[in-house]
């Protein structure tokens, strides 16, 4: 085990730790002690000061919180056939959403799990305050059934360190792409473990234009959206690269010119555009009209919002994602008209003036192969228990048959 750990960090516990975790035993879902100490992690990062400077971290906070976990509970666990968790889980988890490691975490404790997560080793300020305040909890001890059972590391990727944990581990759950995973996946698990994949997706956005066009804060919905996509510099498998318009002309050209503006109000006041987004925003354009027809940039004051019009949807409209603001629109007659293009790599669709029927009605009627999550603007990174299709409280444990 030295061997395979040596170039590990290990920022909680260290690794004295490591063998009493593989040793513990598995809890039942939601038990009082995760949410006592999950409760008390939401207080830490809440009092700490430097949880005002980030969004994500105080929204993580408040996840946390034991009110929303009891909630969780009434909604995931009745308790009706015992379960317990699966064992030890080990999360691979990604550098583009540095708070998403914390989230992963947290769904391996309350289904009653040991947890060893991988924290990227990119430099994440956020990513770091929570390691710091877990890392606090930890030394006071006084939630040991829950700490001593988790294990939080850093360690370069050709570190053989993947080989030692996926050794161990009963469900590995990986985030991250198609290549990424693929890569992991060479590290055999043992017979009874399997894998839990969060791969590279893509997601749109559809708006009514005209409900739109009668929307009293109209800045309101536009402020959602940056949420959705500059806040993780469009970077998250959740913020949409594709907007549709529905709606008559005049309206969706109405509502274009009002749901831009505000955008790019937005972004002039709060984002900051680096060299090499200016860069790839000019390089997938290229792409886009070398392999796409009648398409055209939509003139904006600067290079901060970047707007591609197309004038059919090709069915590989995926291929042309780009991060720092780069969207692709198109006008549809219905929402049925997507049906050609929703591959299984479709994750997320937000949306703005549908009701909650007639998408009901969209997705029994084209049973699309993609879409996991359809929510309004403004809540695509809301995390849920429920993930990509998955039921994580029932995947990460098991169903005990008493007859």
């Amino acid at each position: 085990m030295k061997n395979y750990l040596s170039d590990v960090r290990f920022l909680c516990p260290d690794e004295s730790g490591l063998d009493r975790l593989l040793q513990s035993s598995s809890a039942e879902p939601f038990a009082e002690n995760a949410i006592a100490f999950l409760h008390a992690l939401s207080l830490a990062l809440k009092n700490d000061p430097e949880t005002r400077r980030y969004p994500d971290v105080a929204t993580f906070a408040f996840f946390c919180r034991r009110a929303n976990l009891i909630q969780l509970k009434r909604k995931y666990y009745t308790g009706k056939n015992p379960r317990l968790g699966r064992g030890v889980i080990f999360h691979i988890t990604p550098a583009n959403v540095p708070v998403t490691f914390a989230y992963s975490l947290v769904s391996g404790i309350l289904a009653g799990n040991a947890n060893i997560v991988k924290v990227s080793s990119k430099a994440s300020s956020r990513a770091d305050l929570i390691c710091r305040v877990i890392t606090r909890l930890v030394a006071e001890g006084e939630h040991a059934p829950v700490t001593s059972r988790l294990a939080l590391v850093r360690y370069d990727p050709a570190s053989e360190a993947t080989a030692y944990f996926s050794s161990v581990c009963d469900v590995r759950v990986i985030w991250g792409g198609d290549a990424t995973i693929a890569e992991i996946r060479k590290n055999s698990l043992p017979p009874r473990s399997f894998d839990v994949t969060f791969a590279d997706r893509y997601s749109l956005c559809v708006i009514n234009a005209d409900k739109y066009v009668g929307e009293k804060s109209p800045e309101r919905v536009a402020a959602g959206f940056y949420n959705d996509t500059y806040l993780s510099d469009q970077d998250a498998c959740t913020s949409p690269h594709l907007i549709v318009w529905l709606g008559n002309d005049e309206h969706v050209a109405t509502a274009k010119r009002i749901f831009w503006h505000h955008l790019h109000e937005l972004a002039k006041a709060r984002y900051t555009l680096q060299p090499h987004s200016a860069v790839n925003k000019l390089a997938i354009f290229y792409s886009q009209a070398v392999h796409l027809e009648g398409i055209r940039k939509t003139r904006m004051p600067d290079n901060l919002v970047w707007r591609t019009e197309l004038t059919e949807l090709p069915a590989d409209i995926d291929k042309y994602r780009c991060s720092g603001g780069y969207f692709s629109e198109f006008k549809a007659l219905s929402l049925s008209q997507l049906s050609t293009v929703i591959s299984s790599k479709y994750q997320t669709l937000s949306y703005y003036g549908i009701e909650k029927p007639e998408l009901i009605q969209f997705i029994a009627g084209i049973r699309p192969k993609g879409i996991d999550t359809i929510v309004p603007i403004g809540r695509t990174t809301d995390f849920s228990l429920t993930r990509d299709g998955y039921n994580l409280i029932d995947t990460l444990s098991r169903e005990i048959t008493i007859l």
